[in-house]
């Protein structure tokens, strides 16, 4: 591993003795004696920079007595007092083409520069200017000022920011920049569709992946993958009051986005300052809940009026819309989205709530694709066709004479015929656009459990709980439960037995917590009274580790209950209300008791789905007490037998609970009557061939278009592929290491590929990203996820771009002189230019042409030698050297550099030429692509947005604008002698 110590070698490039290289530069003559002496001759109104404290700015000498000068500096307001023969002091020297003002601040461009009577004269446009006579200036710090000023690194620095370019450049440019700086396990059908949304300009889709499929890191994949690339960076996350924290603590720790929650309190105290401000304008990235904004028509009003390049609607299912009467929440989203350019809506059950509910989200989407109801349930019903006929592809099935038909009028003759003639290639490019073209792909993207991996198996555990005594009490008590639940007019005190604390529930539940220990239980019921009635019954048991849930609880509470919960050695059992079957995650629980059961399949597996989700290690068991007989058996054997709810994943349900919900309602409320055992066989016996019939239905239609287009298994392979690579290679290890021993961090090793940061206090402000108490690092991916306290370092890390904008905005290793042993005396000047595209405005070409470093390397002659000195082996050859002897010579100084920079430059604009129409062509190639694919889809399906081509087309002209007026830029210069 590389490693270098800066200071040590500044302190070892002692002085040298006078070069041979000096007998090439021709020595003009010098007044008096000539310049015999290295010691400076200091006369009064001379300008000079202190090279100790080089912010003070330019200094003017103000005394010269007994050995001693005072230099007052204006600028800063400083004076300070110098022992003449060794005052860190070095001459300040404007060169012609600079400019400079007098007093009066009238300015001058130097023409030629000449010294008299100890002063330097500038003249220029017929003038002459006294160094006496100068304003107060500041010193000029680019690489040719330093240079020439004598502020030089020793060559290995110069190589540390030569090196820092081009990682920059690397990382701004790399396909996979967003993806890899995820504290995530790498599932392929996340990546694809960050990957699928995150290529289009300004994205508006519906993700609605099943439950536990992700739907969050797809969302934050997207978010961070954008923002990266300067595409967007004004986002407003809504999302309900209990998953706020959740999404904090998910943005910051995984993808180390600092996300500000706004609510009330906040808001009301920007306006103090501010009265007349909007306080949505305080900060780029914003998290609040949609019922803060539903709820307040002052600050939905200044979120609209604030415009975001981005909306994040999780839980949308939630916005209850119907014609000409949305609810406050759909309003406020509805006029955000119409005011903002991307729009993500998050929802596991997109048809939750009935056809007309998923159509409202679409028409958030895209109000003129999505206009009429009726024309969007007719529109539903060609997919099942083309579904068909993509099925039979993929199979590799011959197609007959209908299917051929029925393709012609989807694709063109042309594309027939290719397929026809067993053209390679041809098939899965059909495929392709028959999901893209065809159906509703460009706007909603829905992956299904049944087709992914990593799912553990279901363990159905019913307990069913026979009484004995006063039977029939307990059977009423539990219909009562079941009407309070529900809402229904109850004949009893709500949740009589578990207040009591004699529910045979609670003497099974204490039975099974037991048995299991120390495994964690997760119990879900519907009514906060009825958890709260069964943690009494609990605690008076014994001591119980109990965590409670529940919505009366603030965020704050609420998230140190979930986090205790977590903990080894915290909560064995968490108590939550059905607040807590929406957004919480607790696979590392395996134990999952439904005390109840909702009435709403749908609803059923969102409890579920807190265990079972990607990341469970075990298999889950679902745990469902229940009395014989009573009204809670009738829906578990519903649930178990009609639907197999318990062990297998419930797609569908909403048409499910549309088809039987009456009727199973009247079944339960009318239970306790002997016909009611042949009504519910009945009903289980109609509900498990509607489901069979329904599952057919929707594999065989729209769902399986969704799922091809939602998830391709090659792109998503070769993202990973990237990921894997990138994530083994050392490169961004060995650089940070360098980094940190150069600005003194002291880094202690942990464990492979894993260590302890601390920054010295004087370095404090140059890594923020690292708290004062130090931080814990890892370059390894399995390690990260496993040591949530260990931060994982990549290229997308904030520390990583601390450590290259102290690097580059420093100004370390800009000017540079080094000593190359051997060879025949002369001189080398290597140059570093900058490619670049002119700052943040055009941040979104990084893509295509972000800051390029262009080398340079001239021989004293002006000639191009940049082959003959490649970079990696001058590394290894320069040592430091003194530059003040050359820096002496006025001919070096004021006539060659000049010109050796003006060639240098030269040269590296004519390259810039190539690199520039290789990024316009990998811009064009990109955008243009995307462009003919959308105008060929708004041919053929009107999903595509006009104004998403509109887009387009003019961000390939700001594009194209951008990359063509990019320039190079001078960022750092090393003179090498050689000899």
């Amino acid at each position: 591993m590389l490693k270098y110590n800066f200071s040590a070698e500044v302190a070892n490039g002692q002085r040298q003795p006078s070069m041979p290289y000096l007998c090439l530069l021709p020595t003009p003559p010098q007044p008096g004696e000539g310049k015999t002496c290295r010691m400076e001759q200091y006369s009064l109104h001379q300008r000079h920079s202190s090279t100790a404290e080089p912010e003070l700015g330019i200094g003017i000498v103000t005394e010269t007595s007994k050995g001693r000068i005072k230099v007052h500096f204006p600028v800063s307001g400083e004076t300070r007092m110098y022992a003449a023969d060794n005052a860190p002091l070095r001459r300040v020297r404007f060169k012609a083409g600079d400019t400079v003002v007098d007093g009066s601040g009238r300015s001058l461009v130097v023409e030629h520069v000449h010294e008299e009577d100890g002063l330097i004269r500038y003249s220029g446009q017929g003038k002459v200017l006294s160094e006496a006579d100068l304003g107060n200036m500041r010193v000029q710090h680019g690489p040719e000022d330093r240079l020439v000023t004598g502020e030089v690194d020793p060559p290995v620095a110069f190589a540390y920011r030569r090196r820092t370019l081009q990682l920059d450049h690397d990382r701004r440019i790399s396909p996979i920049r967003g993806f890899a700086g995820g504290r995530i396990d790498l599932i392929p059908h996340q990546l694809y569709i960050a990957h699928a949304v995150s290529e289009r300009y300004a994205p508006r889709v519906l993700l609605s992946d099943e439950v536990g499929l992700g739907k969050t890191i797809e969302a934050c994949l997207i978010l961070h993958r954008l923002l990266l690339s300067g595409r967007i960076s004004r986002v407003l996350i809504l999302v309900p009051d209990s998953l706020v924290h959740q999404w904090f603590v998910e943005l910051l720790r995984r993808f180390n986005l600092w996300f500000h929650i706004f609510d009330e309190r906040r808001c009301a105290s920007a306006e103090k300052g501010a009265p007349d401000g909007n306080p949505f304008l305080d900060d780029q990235l914003i998290l609040c809940s949609t019922t803060f904004l539903a709820n307040s028509p002052k600050r939905a009003a200044q979120a609209v009026a604030a415009t975001w390049d981005m909306l994040v609607v999780d839980e949308a299912h939630h916005l209850e819309w119907s014609p000409g009467q949305p609810s406050a929440g759909y309003a406020v989203v509805e006029a955000l989205s119409q005011a903002t350019g991307g729009l993500l809506l998050l929802t596991a059950t997109p048809e939750q709530l009935g056809l007309e509910s998923h159509f409202a989200r679409l028409r958030l989407l895209d109000a003129d694709r999505y206009t009429d109801l009726a024309s969007f349930q007719a529109e539903a019903a060609h997919y099942r066709a083309t579904a068909g006929l993509v099925e039979r592809l993929t199979g590799a099935d011959s197609l007959d004479g209908a299917d051929t038909a029925l393709l012609e009028s989807l694709v063109g003759e042309a594309r027939c015929k290719e397929l026809q003639a067993g053209k390679p290639g041809v098939r899965q490019i059909v495929v392709q656009e028959l999901c893209d073209r065809h159906g509703p792909g460009r706007v909603v993207f829905r992956n299904r459990r049944s087709a992914m991996q990593g799912f553990p198996s279901r363990r159905a555990r019913l307990a069913p709980i026979e009484v004995q005594d006063d039977k029939a009490r307990w059977l009423e008590i539990m219909a009562d439960e079941f009407r309070a639940d529900h809402g229904f007019p109850t004949l009893l005190a709500p949740y009589m037995g578990l207040v009591a604390g004699d529910d045979p529930r609670i003497e099974w539940l204490a039975g099974l917590v037991q048995a299991i220990a120390p495994a964690k239980v997760l119990l879900i019921c519907k009514r906060k009274e009825k958890l709260l009635a069964l943690e009494t019954a609990l605690r008076k048991r014994g001591e119980w580790n109990l965590g409670v849930y529940h919505e009366d609880l603030t965020l704050v509470q609420r998230d140190r209950q979930a986090a205790w919960f977590s903990e080894p050695e915290g909560a064995r059992m968490l108590l939550c209300s059905e607040i807590g079957s929406e957004g919480r995650n607790f696979q590392f629980a395996h134990h999952l008791v439904l005390l109840d059961l909702p009435l709403s399949p749908d609803l059923l597996e969102q409890r579920i789905g807190r265990l079972d989700r990607i990341g469970q290690a075990a298999d889950i068991q679902i745990h469902v007490p229940y009395l014989v007989g009573s009204v809670q058996a009738v829906l578990v054997r519903w649930y178990h037998e009609g639907l197999n709810a318990f062990a297998e994943n419930l797609a569908g349900g909403e048409h499910i609970a549309q088809e039987f919900g009456e009727r199973l309602l009247g079944l339960i409320l009318g239970a306790g009557t002997v016909g009611d055992t042949m009504a519910l066989a009945a009903l289980i016996d109609a509900t498990r061939a509607f489901q069979a019939d329904l599952q057919q239905t929707l594999a065989l239609g729209r769902d399986r278009l969704l799922e091809l287009n939602s998830f391709r298994p090659e792109v998503a392979a070769g993202i990973i592929a990237d990921l894997h690579t990138e994530g083994e290679r050392m490169v961004l290890e060995e650089y940070l290491l360098q980094t940190f021993e150069f600005h003194q961090v002291d880094v202690e090793d942990l464990a492979p590929r894993t260590y302890l940061l601390h920054v010295h206090p004087q370095h404090a402000g140059a890594f923020p990203s690292i708290p004062e108490e130090g931080m814990a690092v890892t370059f390894d991916r399995k390690r990260a996820l496993a040591r949530e306290e260990v931060a994982f370092l990549s290229w997308d890390h904030p520390l990583v771009t601390d450590a290259i904008d102290l690097a580059l905005s420093s100004g370390t290793g800009a000017a540079s002189f080094g000593l190359l042993r051997g060879g025949a005396p002369g001189l080398l000047l290597e140059a570093i230019f900058v490619l670049e595209t002119g700052g943040g405005k055009h941040r979104a070409a990084d893509r295509f042409l972000p800051g390029t470093p262009v080398r340079v390397v001239l021989d004293v002659g002006g000639r191009d030698v940049t082959e003959r000195y490649p970079a990696e082996d001058l590394e290894g050859r320069l040592v430091p050297g003194d530059v003040d002897d050359l820096l002496e010579n006025e001919v070096f100084v004021e006539t060659l550099l000049p010109q050796l920079l003006g060639q240098a430059e030269a040269l590296a604009s004519e390259r810039a030429g190539l690199l520039t129409a290789r990024g316009l062509r990998r811009m064009e190639v990109t955008l243009g692509q995307e462009i003919d694919r959308l105008v060929g889809l708004a041919a053929m399906n009107n999903h595509v947005r006009r104004e998403e081509i509109a887009a387009a087309v003019a961000e390939r002209a700001r594009l194209k604008e951008a990359i063509l007026g990019a320039r190079v830029r001078l960022d750092a210069v090393m003179v090498i002698a050689v000899g």
